[in-house]
């Protein structure tokens, strides 16, 4: 066992097993979106993976109870649908402090594809709300999304480097206004995607109606304190 920002132990062992899954599952998915394989070798393929998915939930977990390799109050979620390194659906984002903000790269590929040839808008928008609740968390602030809005200024290339940015524009107590874009890598002034959110804490009986029925990975109480979905952030 090892601890990370003294928060709780982490299992390195089976961490590592679920981040070698979780790569896995994404090589799998691209693939899936990209092969040209005849019906035969498809319907093959899909009854492995109906053999490894039966394996795979043989135990499963609760909606209300957290992995046991998370920890909210260190923001290490690791089945979270953008940074998770366990989750098929993340590219996954590294996201870091930088700049009085928070910054990260990405290269999507056609699992991710709206338009043919790029990436579909939908997918902007998760990117950047993980991005913007990072920002919230890198300025030592937290809260809940009430709103998001994308300015679409060009579609994102497949297959092409990115780079993704954000920050806090004002704290106004409980509620947060962060920034952010994204951008490609060879020409990052010239945003593509322009996304402006609010973040609120939200009051004592909201977070208990929210989450007073979740537990940690054993089973026991555990509601978090300051629910988010923005992760830990790798420092400079």
């Amino acid at each position: 066992m090892t601890t990370e920002d003294g928060g709780t132990p982490v299992d390195a062992e089976l961490l590592a097993a679920v981040a070698e899954l979780g790569g896995s599952m994404r090589e799998l998915v691209e693939a899936s979106v990209a092969t040209t394989v005849d019906a035969a070798e498809l319907r093959a393929a899909a009854a492995q993976v109906r053999e490894v998915t039966a394996r795979v939930a043989a135990s499963r977990r609760p909606a209300t109870q957290l992995p046991s390799l998370d920890d909210p109050v260190t923001f290490r979620r690791v089945y979270n649908p953008v940074t998770g390194v366990g989750s098929p659906l993340a590219p996954p984002l590294v996201i870091r402090a930088a700049d009085g903000g928070v910054v990260a790269e990405a290269t999507l590929g056609l699992r991710y594809e709206g338009p043919p040839g790029f990436v579909h808008g939908g997918v902007s928008g998760l990117l950047m709300d993980q991005m913007l609740g990072a920002a919230t968390v890198a300025a030592g602030l937290w809260g809940m999304t009430v709103h998001l809005e994308l300015d679409y200024r060009g579609p994102l290339p497949l297959q092409t480097a990115l780079v993704l940015r954000a920050r806090v524009a004002e704290d106004a107590g409980r509620k947060t206004l962060v920034e952010g874009s994204i951008a490609l890598t060879s020409a990052p002034e010239q945003a593509l995607v322009q996304a402006r959110g609010v973040f609120v804490v939200p009051r004592s009986d909201r977070l208990e109606a929210y989450f007073g029925a979740i537990t940690d990975g054993t089973g026991r109480p555990s509601p978090p304190g300051r629910p988010t979905d923005a992760t830990a952030l790798e420092r400079n």
